[in-house]
């Protein structure tokens, strides 16, 4: 008589119960990246809304650090110009200039508004809400501050 081969009742079971155990583990660690995808995509905005701020001053700077008393004297950017009278402070944008334009943020999956004159709001597709606010410059050499900040949440920002 030969012997049968291939796997018992009970080694299918064990096995189930094995994957059960695996997956019941690492199912929390996957579920949890969506509050993880949010934050890279809010630090993202803030990267890119920073990087363009730095990019402005460093053009202004090729210029010869233009100073204007009146209105007129521009720096050109992909988005626009600012004037350095109205629209710059200390050769840095100010937020209410640059920033809010709406320019800036465009190509995001997520709507965004803007309140006030430095707060960026980004509603995700979900309908998590999270913010960040740019500061203007207050001296020369000291950047404009952007400070990330939660206002409504159905999870973490």
């Amino acid at each position: 008589m030969k012997k049968a081969r291939g796997f018992t009742l009970i080694e299918m079971v064990v096995v189930m119960v094995i994957l059960g155990i695996l997956a019941a583990v690492a199912l929390p660690k996957f579920v949890d990246m969506t509050t993880q995808a949010r934050q890279a995509k809010m630090n993202g905005a803030v990267g890119a809304v920073q990087s363009s701020i730095t990019l402005i001053h460093a053009k202004w700077l090729a210029q010869g650090s233009p100073t204007a008393t009146a209105a007129g004297t521009t720096v050109a950017y992909e988005g626009g110009t600012l004037d350095v009278f109205t629209d710059m402070a200390f050769g840095y944008p100010k937020a209410s200039a640059f920033l809010l334009s709406g320019k800036n943020l465009a190509g995001m999956d997520s709507s965004y508004a803007t309140s006030g004159t430095t707060t960026v709001t980004i509603t995700d597709k979900d309908k998590t809400t999270c913010a960040f606010t740019v500061a203007d410059a207050t001296a020369t050499g000291t950047p404009p501050l952007v400070t990330t900040t939660a206002i409504t949440t159905s999870g973490n920002c």
